[in-house]
């Protein structure tokens, strides 16, 4: 099978040099980890094992050296590469395989295993007031170009194509807990119903709104907090009083309302509240502002270019209102990951065109992540992910590495 680097002109061999790559041994703890993966798929005409691809993607997220299936080829010839990471020469076509002979299923598996280990102490704090039982999971899809010869990956039109990832976000450890992945005209919607959890408050933006879906997050003994426009349709059942901390948090109206009208209210079965909130935020920094608007077929109405109101509904009725307003705020951190996983890590090439392929890239990225924040207790950045390739290629040695992350800041739980 073509991958989605092959289907271009041909490009020449990249020259590695062993002293390109070091620092392997950082590998091993997760080595043990993928060593379940070893037999899978085998085949007696190919060398190379699901173990060994794994490692070797896993590998060209920290050095940028390692781009593409041709990177990967050269590194598997390099003699620190075999010993560390226990691999053979892996040919092109022996990768271009992988992407469609091994199970991506079980890589999830390691993944999901991994993210349950994960929690970083630089994260937001959990509100007072906020149910300790309750994770607060953010959801959210995102998009990833393909190539036009991806039909599966259809999206707006015949000459568009995409791929979407929809992510289950726990804000409060910032670890991605979960991810489906779908062509780019994928419901967001059906994609989280069938991942539900028990226990969670889910953090949704208006792409997320329909009754039904309320009702089963609801079903599935979880909770959350959506956002809605502001012409929704509603029966107010109780009126309640604003404190002066929802006041001061910009609350205007909080209600217990019937949701949706002659049709659309039979999908809920018990009343929700319908929470009104008018958001300040600061002057953007060297961007182009936001213009004040008022949207009729919505009524989103934004007065000013950093003011807007936001209608927020829940099932909570026991959170203090400002407390489901910081919540919503919360939401934000879900689209700060995304700006890391693909810009930062560098997820938006895509080495396969199969399905399969690009969901075993994906969980490997997810995984270098996740080794990331076990190293250093924080969240991922440029900077961090910097002095690691750095040190992988050779020009830092473990005690400046060693060095710079003992120079990060204290880490504090941080607020939006």
């Amino acid at each position: 099978m073509d991958t989605a680097e092959e289907s271009g002109a041909a490009e020449p061999q990249e020259l590695l040099l062993p002293q390109d790559v070091q620092g392997l041994k950082y590998f091993q703890p997760i080595l043990k980890l993928l060593a379940r993966l070893h037999s899978d798929a085998d085949h007696p005409n190919r060398t190379l094992h699901y173990d060994q691809y794994a490692a070797l993607l896993l590998l060209s997220y920290f050095n940028p050296l390692l781009k593409g299936l041709r990177g990967l080829c050269a590194a598997s010839d390099l003699k620190k590469v075999r010993k560390e990471l226990g691999v053979a020469h892996a040919s092109l076509g022996s990768l271009s395989e992988a992407a469609r002979v091994f199970d991506p299923e079980l890589l999830r598996a390691l993944f999901l295993k991994l993210a349950e280990r994960v929690s970083v102490t630089n994260g937001p704090a959990r509100p007072k007031g906020l149910p300790l039982e309750l994770a607060l999971i953010a959801a959210d899809g995102t998009l990833l170009d393909a190539l036009p010869k991806m039909l599966w990956a259809l999206w707006l039109g015949p000459h568009e194509h995409a791929v979407k990832l929809h992510f289950q976000f726990d804000v409060l450890r910032c670890v991605p807990v979960d991810v489906a992945l779908t062509p780019g005209n994928g419901n967001e919607k059906e994609s989280l119903q069938e991942l539900l959890r028990a226990c969670c408050l889910y953090l949704l933006d208006r792409g997320y709104r329909d009754y039904a879906f309320y009702q089963a997050i609801i079903d599935a003994h979880s909770s959350f907090v959506a956002r809605v426009q502001g012409n929704v349709a509603y029966e107010v059942v109780e009126t309640r009083p604003l404190s002066a901390e929802a006041r001061a948090a910009g609350v205007e109206s909080d209600q217990v309302v019937w949701l949706g009208g002659k049709k659309s209210g039979q999908n809920l079965r018990q009343p929700v509240r319908l929470i009104k909130v008018h958001v300040k935020n600061p002057p953007a920094h060297a961007l182009k502002p936001r213009l004040a608007r008022v949207n009729g077929k919505a009524k989103c109405i934004r007065t000013s270019a950093q003011e807007y109101d936001v209608w927020l509904v829940t099932d909570r009725l026991d959170v203090a209102a400002e407390v489901l307003a910081l919540l919503y705020r919360y939401r934000w951190h879900i689209e700060l990951f995304f700006r890391w996983f693909k810009c930062v890590l560098g997820c938006k090439h895509l080495l396969s065109e199969s399905q399969e392929g690009i969901a075993i890239q994906i969980y490997a990225a997810l995984i270098a992540s996740l080794l990331i924040m076990l190293w250093t207790g924080r969240k991922p950045n440029r900077m961090t992910l910097t002095m690691v390739g750095l040190y992988l290629q050779g020009w830092a040695d473990e005690e400046e590495l060693m060095a710079y992350l003992k120079r990060l800041p204290p880490a504090q739980k941080t607020s939006v």
